[in-house]
C-alpha cells in the first residue's frame, strides 16, 4: 500500500489528520520540525509549501503522504513531478491576511488549468472551498468539483471570524464557520469533506460529528516552539479523533 492509499483509507474511515505546514512557511527547519511532529504524533498526512527543498525534505523524513498546496496552477502540476503525493488548491490564509478574497470561479480557473497541465496524470487532488462565500455558492462549487473528478474538498471559516475570547469560546467561535459549512456540504454532497481552519483538539470531535471524513490542523501544531509540543498536540488531535463517538449532527 503507498502512501496515499494510507491516507484514503483514513478517509475513508473518516478518521484522517493532516497536519499543514503553512502555505507561505518557507523556513525548512520549521517544516522539517512539523513533518517529524506528524509523523511522530500519528497523524494521517502532512502539507507543506511549493518548494522543491521542502518537498524533497518532506519526503525523506516521513512515510506520511506529502500534499503540496499553491494557488498557482504550474506549480501544483510541477509539484507532482518533485514527488508530492497529493496537491491542493487551497490554504488561502496568505492571501487573506493581504485583505485579499478568491471568487469560486476563480477556484474553478486554477482547477481547470491544474487538470490540463496534468495531462491525465493520475493525482490525488484536494481543493478548498472558500468559507467566505455564501453556502449556496460553495455546494455549487462543490458539485462542480465533484463532476471534475477532483477526490477531496476542504472548508475554512477562521479567516472570517474576529473573536477576542479566550479558551474554549474562543476556540469554538474560530471552528464554527468551518464546522458549519462541512454540515451544508455533507447534506448536499457526496465528495469528501476534510474540515480546516481552527480546528483544535477540542473542536477536532466535532469537525468528524459533522460529517467530515478528515480535519486540516495548522497553527495549533506550526505555531508552537518545540518538536515535543507539536507530537504532544498531534497525539492528542488522534486521540480525540479515536475516542469520539459514532453520532452524527449533520440531519441536526
Amino acid at each position: 500500500m503507498n502512501r496515499i492509499d494510507l491516507f484514503k483509507r483514513d478517509l475513508e474511515e473518516k478518521r484522517a489528520i493532516k497536519v499543514i505546514a503553512g502555505i507561505d512557511n518557507f523556513n525548512i527547519e520549521s517544516v522539517k520540525n512539523v513533518v517529524s511532529a506528524a509523523q511522530m504524533g500519528g497523524a494521517s498526512a502532512v502539507d507543506v509549501c511549493f518548494n522543491e527543498e521542502i518537498i524533497r525534505m518532506a519526503k525523506e523524513n516521513t512515510t506520511l503522504p506529502v500534499f503540496v498546496s499553491s494557488i498557482i496552477p504550474s506549480e501544483l502540476a510541477m509539484a507532482v513531478r518533485m514527488g508530492a503525493d497529493a496537491i491542493e488548491v487551497g490554504n488561502f490564509d496568505a492571501m487573506y491576511r493581504k485583505g485579499e478574497r478568491i471568487t469560486s470561479e476563480k477556484v474553478l480557473d486554477i482547477v481547470r488549468e491544474t487538470l490540463r497541465l496534468l495531462d491525465g496524470e493520475k493525482t490525488f487532488i484536494c481543493v478548498t472551498v472558500p468559507g467566505h462565500i455564501e453556502i449556496s455558492e460553495q455546494i455549487s462549487l462543490a458539485m462542480k468539483l465533484e463532476e471534475m473528478g477532483i477526490d477531496l474538498i476542504q472548508t475554512e471559516g477562521a479567516a472570517t471570524i474576529n473573536t477576542k475570547e479566550a479558551g474554549a469560546r474562543g476556540l469554538l467561535q474560530t471552528a464554527e464557520v468551518s464546522i458549519s459549512n462541512t454540515i451544508e456540504l455533507a447534506r448536499n454532497t457526496s465528495i469528501p469533506i476534510m474540515t480546516a481552519s481552527g480546528i483544535t483538539t477540542t473542536t477536532a470531535p466535532l469537525a468528524f460529528a459533522s460529517g467530515a471524513s478528515a480535519i486540516g490542523v495548522g497553527s495549533c501544531v506550526n505555531k508552537l516552539n518545540s518538536t515535543i509540543a507539536m507530537v504532544a498536540v498531534v497525539k492528542s488531535l488522534v486521540e480525540s479523533v479515536k475516542n469520539r463517538g459514532s453520532r452524527q449532527i449533520i440531519n441536526a
